[in-house]
């Protein structure tokens, strides 16, 4: 198999003839036009185009198609994106809406809390038994009436005179 060196310098022969002087003309009106391109570039995508090489195996030509392809990738990219800041919004939002709905419960758990250690507890006995309220004094009340809160802690203190 032949081996080429890194950088490889073939050179092309335009004989003196009509066909050659007219494709040289071409080839010097074409890179005119496209002053970024050199010989070498054109003689490169001649070669590649007439050996019928796909396009996908070119190395460094961009055709339209690839362009595209990029525009749409660059297109889909901003879109997800866009999605994502969208979703993080919505969803920053949902967050601190449960976070004030917790604060909310723990405020209600809590007034809850002091509600219940400020007022007596009544127990019910079993409905076989007389209907009798114990109340979390140091005495139970044998009465069907509810009692008093306060009058229950006053007469703690009158038992004791």
């Amino acid at each position: 198999m032949f081996q080429w060196s890194k950088k490889v310098v073939k050179s092309v022969t335009f004989n003196p003839g009509v066909a050659d002087e007219s494709l040289l003309a071409v080839v010097e009106s074409y890179l005119e036009k496209q002053p970024d391109k050199t010989f070498s570039d054109l003689c490169k995508e001649a070669l590649w185009q007439s050996l019928c090489v796909p396009e996908s195996v070119k190395p460094g030509l961009k055709t339209a198609v690839t362009e595209s392809a990029e525009q749409k990738i660059d297109e889909l990219q901003r879109q997800v994106r866009d999605l994502e800041e969208r979703f993080f919004a919505k969803e920053s939002h949902r967050l601190e809406a449960l976070e004030r709905q917790i604060l909310q419960l723990t405020q209600q758990m809590a007034h809850l809390a002091i509600i219940v250690t400020e007022r007596p507890v009544v127990y019910h006995q079993p409905q076989s038994a007389p209907a009798v309220d114990v109340v979390n004094t140091p005495y139970a009340v044998n009465s069907q009436e509810e009692v008093d809160p306060l009058i229950s802690r006053l007469s703690q203190y009158l038992d004791d005179f």
